[in-house]
């Protein structure tokens, strides 16, 4: 390959991140030099509006449609996303599948005491953007308070310390990443959070035509991510989900089968509707679409408006 590939990526320090770990696969995976792989910042929509829930003002698109439309004009040539913040369908022209090895699916809490969830004060306010955490939480805990948060982790932990929050739920992997663990009150196990589909997965996307770039991706894609992925992101695409769906998928893969499940919730959160199967791993495209065929039934459209 004569030419150097552009990697373009949300400019905050954890989209950063992810975008070197790219880099890093890339390089590891093909015979291109350090300054053959150049990252571009884009800053985009989702990262100027900070103070309305995504929901409002054009949902997860925020963060992606930036960087695509550069991707589809040519300026870059591989794109950087962090896959839960991805919407279901796919934009026309590009292509999303290349996954970096997926890394810890779960939510944490960060209290200012240190506290587990159990132990905070009654009537607690919990920062959170996400109405699948705010229901889930709720679940657990009936007096919580939820308020929205968003910015990056180091401005949500800022607002917690300053005490406009008694706790704040984030996702593992992101806190890993950017090396705050000690930070952490308590890890919920996926059983009592189930996460959003697609977390704690690095996604490469590019131009669906363009052959040279895609046998890159082709040498770093993770075939196990891959599978759970796809299977955890048809459930989203059967439900045609967006940003006011809360609706949890998770994944795993044992041997020669996979196991998903997935909750999702009416609109108003007062609804639950859960579903749970295994099947054999080639299935894995298959599993998502009928629990997401099955959770679109038991809900009768209750989450959507």
């Amino acid at each position: 390959m004569n030419k150097r590939i552009r990697i373009g990526s949300r400019g905050s320090k954890l989209a950063l991140l992810y975008a070197q770990k790219a880099k890093d696969k890339i390089l590891q995976n093909s015979s291109l030099k350090n300054e053959d792989v150049i990252i571009y910042p884009i800053t985009t929509k989702g990262d100027q509006v900070k103070d309305i829930r995504l929901s409002e003002i054009g949902g997860k698109g925020l963060f992606s449609s930036t960087i695509e439309k550069e991707l589809k004009e040519k300026k870059i040539d591989i794109a950087v996303h962090a896959l839960k913040d991805m919407p279901a369908i796919e934009t026309k022209g590009l292509r999303t599948d290349t996954f970096l090895e997926r890394n810890d699916p779960r939510e944490i809490l960060i209290t200012k005491n240190n506290k587990k969830l159990k132990d905070l004060n009654l009537n607690p306010i919990v920062g959170t953007s996400s109405y699948r955490r705010e229901f889930q939480i709720k679940k657990i805990r009936s007096d919580i308070s939820c308020k929205l948060i968003r910015g990056n982790v180091d401005t949500r932990i800022q607002k917690l310390k300053d005490g406009i929050f008694d706790a704040i739920v984030l996702s593992y992997a992101g806190i890993k990443y950017l090396e705050f663990e000690n930070e952490i009150s308590e890890i919920f196990s996926v059983e009592k959070l189930i996460p959003s589909a697609g977390q704690g997965i690095i996604a490469l996307q590019s131009r669906d035509d363009d052959r040279e770039i895609i046998s890159i991706l082709d040498k770093v894609n993770h075939e196990e991510t891959y599978k759970r992925a796809h299977s955890e992101r048809n459930i989203l695409k059967v439900l045609e989900g967006d940003c006011e769906t809360a609706i949890g998928a998770h994944s795993q893969i044992d041997g020669n089968k996979i196991t998903l499940e997935a909750e999702l919730f009416s609109l108003d959160g007062k609804m639950r509707f859960y579903e749970k199967k295994t099947d054999k791993i080639e299935k894995f495209e298959q599993l998502g679409n009928e629990i997401g065929q099955v959770l679109k039934t038991k809900s009768n459209n209750s989450y959507k408006r």
